[in-house]
Formats: structure tokens, sequence, C-alpha cells
């Protein structure tokens, strides 16, 4: 079975805790907090192999969850780090956010993509020691790692795409100019997945072709079998549009045409607008009457015109170079750039309208206490630039900081959020 949608779940590691230990060793009095950091938890990483050409594995596996970062020990060991959790897709893959439909990754290269974040690990007490408070008794719990719903949609990546009615040659077509070998026979619906082939040039040249399903009328609308595939003509840079002139099943090549025309553009406005080339197949069987008045309507929509027969392999030579000259001129292969989160989304992680609570403590410094900031943390790194811009943003647009300021917190005061101290700057 063809499958080229599924939806499961992804769960990165958690960080692991922070330890509580003093240093115990004779002859040293008041050794003093040494509770290691926990280690981090493991990313769920994708990674395109091409040996998977479906989804299908994903029909029984739905869920995936990284390992955690091992506890932190005394003697200011910190905890291993938990191994990335490795999901294998086919090239082409599109992952979205069940939830919101963002795109998230698109799986068209070979660069890895992190798509949940391993939580960091807990800060042991050694962290906490400051010459006021000497003796922490306390340590902190690893982050959480990133959660999230999935959808992976499967879209082939081929330069030219085969669209027609059923039974019209372009199984033939693929089989005759390509090393694939599609199942081929005289009635509707013989080729129920699609079929890739790579198609070389005398010079070296070589482009993927797609022998995409047979559409009827009504496929945009989920009729019969041609909805289903739709999704994977969208990356195709040029469009061969396969026409039976022959006049065996008692169609109209011209009526045919517009039909899967304008299934093409319900689909996606973006889609029918596709570059075409039209194919006149099974000629050998056609008259010379129905070739030219075909091939006339054709030329006065500006589109390139070939007449050939799969069956004989009659004027295929002469299609795939136009093909290929195409091809030259036309853009790479369209890949989708990931989605930034929904400015909703954002406000929400950054607090917006949520509850906090801030005091100081006798030692000077301001106690910043917000349930909802501590999953927010884990995702700031401090040492990069942006990302303390994000952190940043959050402390202004909850509020923290407008608070911080009417409790008259000066410049170079600190500030302690869940163990991290920092100086406050205006």
């Amino acid at each position: 079975m063809f499958v080229d949608k599924a939806k499961i779940r992804i769960k990165a590691g958690d960080g692991g805790d922070g330890a509580v230990s003093f240093h115990r060793e004779k002859y040293v009095a008041a050794g003093g907090p040494d509770g290691g950091d926990g280690g981090k938890g493991g990313d769920i990483v994708f990674v395109v192999d091409d040996n998977f050409s479906t989804l299908e594995d994903f029909r029984y596996k739905r869920k995936y969850i990284a390992e955690r970062g091992d506890n932190g020990a005394s003697g200011n060991r910190t905890g291993k780090n938990a191994p990335d959790l490795i999901i294998k897709v086919p090239r082409g893959t599109l992952i979205r956010d069940a939830e919101t439909g963002r795109i998230m990754a698109d799986m068209s290269s070979d660069e890895p993509k992190i798509l949940a974040k391993g939580g960091k690990g807990g800060k042991g007490n050694a962290r906490f020691a400051t010459p006021t408070r000497q003796i922490p008794k306390f340590s902190k719990p690893g982050f959480l790692g990133e959660e999230y719903e999935v959808s992976l949609e499967l879209k082939l990546l081929a330069d030219v795409g085969l669209v027609g009615f059923p039974n019209v040659g372009k199984s033939t077509l693929i089989s005759v100019v390509s090393a694939a070998k599609p199942k081929i026979a005289n009635y509707h619906f013989t080729t129920l997945t699609p079929v890739l082939g790579v198609v070389k040039l005398d010079d070296g040249r070589s482009f993927v072709m797609a022998d995409i399903p047979g559409l009827i009328e009504g496929a945009s609308d989920g009729v019969g079998l041609g909805h289903e595939f739709l999704r994977h003509v969208e990356r195709c840079r040029l469009i061969v549009h396969i026409v039976d002139v022959s006049g065996m099943e008692g169609r109209d090549p011209i009526s045919d045409l517009m039909i899967i025309n304008r299934e093409l553009e319900n689909f996606s406005k973006e889609l029918s607008q596709v570059p075409q080339i039209v194919a006149a197949n099974k000629c050998d069987s056609a008259s010379r009457e129905s070739i030219d008045q075909f091939g006339n309507y054709i030329k006065s929509l500006g589109l390139p015109f070939y007449e050939i027969s799969a069956a004989t392999t009659a004027g295929t030579k002469e299609l795939v170079n136009a093909i290929a000259a195409a091809l030259d001129k036309l853009p790479p292969i369209k890949e989708y750039e990931a989605e930034a989160l929904p400015q909703k989304v954002l406000d929400e992680r950054a607090g917006i309208g949520k509850r906090f609570e801030i005091t100081r403590g006798d030692d000077g410094v301001f106690y910043v206490e917000a349930d909802w900031l501590e999953n927010i943390m884990r995702t700031v790194d401090m040492d990069d630039y942006a990302s303390l811009q994000y952190f940043q943003r959050v402390l202004r647009t909850s509020g923290i900081i407008d608070k911080l300021e009417q409790m008259g917190i000066d410049e170079g005061d600190t500030v302690n959020i869940f163990g991290f101290e920092f100086d406050f700057v205006f």
C-alpha cells in the first residue's frame, strides 16, 4: 500500500534533575555544596532516507519519545546527555504542526532538522551557592522536552509530472523513456501509486518524471483516486499533459484537456499556473484529421504540442528533448520554508496576561516566580544574542520588567528567575 499521509506524536527528552550533595572528605571541613547539573534530554531529529518511498511505517508506530538526560551527581558531576532520537522519512516529506497547520520542516534536502528540542538539565545545588547562601539544600528539576503532534505529508520530488485521464498511456510513456516499470494494462486505474522514473538524455543530462495516477472529473472534490495524488504534482516544475487522440475510449480530447486542467485549478491556483506541454498520444491509431484538429486547438492556447505513440515510441525522443529544454529555463523544484509560530502562540509563551510574583529577599535580590516562565527558560540560550532578545521581550511583554521598575529596582541589582541570576540593566 502506498501511504503518503500520517500523523504522529513526538516528544523530546526531559532534562535530568540537578543533584543536592555536599562535599565530604576526611580532614576537609565544610566542603560545601557539590551537586552537579542534570544532563540534556535528547532532541527529535528528522532525516531523509532515500531507501524509504512511503510513510507506511508510521501507520504502526505513532509515538516517538526521546530519552531523558541523566541526573546530576555528587562531586559536581554533570549527568550524561541523552542521545537524539533519529526519525527517517522519505525525501519530499512535509512536516506540519497538526494543531496549527504551521509548516515546521520540508525534508527535501540532506540537512537534518530538529523538530523538538530536548529539555536542559536542572541545576545542582552547587550552582546556588552565594556568599550569603553557603549551604543551599535545593536543586532544580530538569526542563521538559518539547512535544508536538505532527502531520507528515509526502509530496514527491519530480521535475515533470504526467497528468491525464486513466488509460491515456502515461504509464507506457514513462516505461519507454526511463527505467521505471509500472504496471500497464488496458483498463482504468491500473496505476494505483505514483511512479518515479529517471529520464537520461544522450548528452548526460537527466530529470525525474512522475506518473501520477489517472484523474477524473471531480478529482479535486474527492471523486475517484486522483484527489489522493494531486499533492504529488505540486512540486513539479513542468506538467506534461497526456491526451488520447485515438477516440478508442469514445471521449473528446479537447474536453478531456479542459476537464483535467479544471481539476488542477480547483485543487490549487498555483498548480494551474505550472508550465504545460501537451502530448497527443496513440497517434498511430488516430486519424490525421482528429490529430490536426486537436493540435490546432492546443496551439491556439499557446501551449507546446507534440504527437507521440508511447506504444511504438514514435515521437517520444522529440518530446523528451523538448521537456529537457523547457526544464533548463525553469527554476528548481519548489521547497517550502518553515513558518514562524503564530503571534498568538508567541504571546502565550511570552506570558501576556499570565500571573507572576516578585519578592525582594534579605540579600537584596529580586526573585521572580511564575510557573509558565520555567518552560520558556528551557528554550533560551543566554549566550545567543537573538535568544537573549527573545527572553527580554518575554519579560517586557509579560509586565515583569514594569513591575520590577515599580518596586524600585536600580541598574546593577540582581534578578533571580528559577536560579538564573543576572544584573538588571535599563
